[in-house]
């Protein structure tokens, strides 16, 4: 693969400077990230020569919701039209409805699903192939056969939690049964029903989304006012987060680089000696106890990490004086230090934290005592 890409790469120079190629040619690759940090999948000529494309999933119901009912285009329905029509229809806005609901209860992390399930378009579209094929072969709609189809195969299939599969089975019992061809009053939202399938075509259905879908809230999922407030919590973090890491820190007046030096000075003005590994060993050498035993075996962990910290301190600090060259890792620990996050190699010899930088340390200094 990295033979060929630098072949490649002098294909796409010589198509790019021909004068006789097609104006709308266009050249999509893409690539997993390498599996070790010395290999090189695309090279950096091409990716600085590139746009990038992403296709991220919606993030409101609404969007899930148009992007839902876009896989059943005109063709699909006018399919449908030779059995049961009216049916098809009310039946594929509402499994549109349910796909759209289960994808946004992720958003709810822990709270919308225990895990993190697969659901994807394919659910989707091969739903409704089961529903023309049902449609066309039973005289009397067989909803108990599509909830179980849906529920327990189709989409069931992701699912390993038994507390989330009765969830995905509440939403089709709700919404794929029989009322759903009498206006019936989804349990989403007060005023927003399923519409009358004998009065509605595609198109229809697509402009009743976008127009009288109120405003998202959780209850709209079933769940509780309050269960916003992880996400939004969550999603405001992740925004500052970003900030941070793309404006380089908060430096203020006195910039990036002075502040790092406080930070770096104040830390080491605080951080405690290394216990005496030998003069534990020896008091405690008539009484190991088992607790006494951890205790030791903590103290070399927590030796292990002091002797980190200080020593990536100082090469960080006489880096920024100049005395040594500033390398990868250097640049890391600045990074963490600017943004107040946990820097990877200390990270590496403690317990898991999500604390932020300044709280950990404190923290570190109580352990320590």
């Amino acid at each position: 693969m990295t033979d060929w890409m630098k072949e490649f790469e002098r294909a796409l120079e010589i198509a790019v400077e021909e004068k006789d190629t097609n104006p709308d040619f266009r050249c999509f690759i893409s690539s997993e990230p390498p599996g070790l940090p010395h290999m090189e999948i695309i090279p950096e000529s091409i990716m600085q020569n590139s746009i990038k494309v992403s296709n991220q999933a919606p993030q409101d119901l609404k969007a899930n919701l148009r992007r839902a009912i876009s896989k059943f285009d005109e063709a699909y329905y006018e399919k449908a039209k030779t059995h049961k029509y009216l049916e098809f229809k009310a039946l594929i806005f509402g499994l549109v409805m349910f796909h759209a609901l289960i994808l946004g209860r992720r958003k709810f992390g822990s709270q919308g699903w225990s895990k993190f399930y697969s659901f994807n378009d394919g659910d989707l579209t091969i739903c409704g192939d089961v529903l023309h094929n049902y449609l066309s072969k039973y005289e009397v709609v067989p909803y108990q056969d599509l909830r179980y189809i849906y529920g327990e195969i189709m989409y069931g299939g992701h699912i390993t939690d038994d507390w989330d599969r009765r969830t995905n089975r509440t939403y089709l019992e709700v919404i794929i049964r029989a009322e759903i061809m009498t206006q019936m009053q989804m349990t989403l939202q007060p005023g927003f029903k399923s519409p009358d399938p004998a009065k509605f075509e595609r198109e229809q259905y697509v402009r009743y989304i976008e127009e009288k879908l109120p405003p998202e809230q959780p209850q709209m999922f079933g769940l509780h006012p309050n269960a916003e407030i992880g996400y939004l919590t969550q999603l405001g973090e992740g925004i500052f987060e970003t900030i941070l890491s793309v404006s380089g820190g908060s430096g203020g007046k006195k910039g990036g680089e002075s502040t790092v030096k406080s930070i770096i000075g104040a830390f080491l003005k605080d951080l405690p000696a290394n216990f005496h590994m030998i003069e534990i060993q020896t008091k405690i050498a008539d009484n190991l106890s088992p607790f006494l035993i951890v205790a030791m075996q903590e103290c070399e962990k927590m030796n292990a990490l002091l002797n980190e910290i200080r020593w990536s301190l100082t090469e960080l600090d006489q880096g920024l004086d100049g005395a040594l060259n500033i390398t990868e890792a250097m640049e890391v620990l600045q990074k963490s230090l600017e943004v107040n996050v946990l820097p990877p190699k200390w990270a590496a010899n403690t317990n898991p934290t999500k604390k932020y930088l300044q709280a950990w340390f404190t923290e570190l200094l109580q352990r320590v005592a």
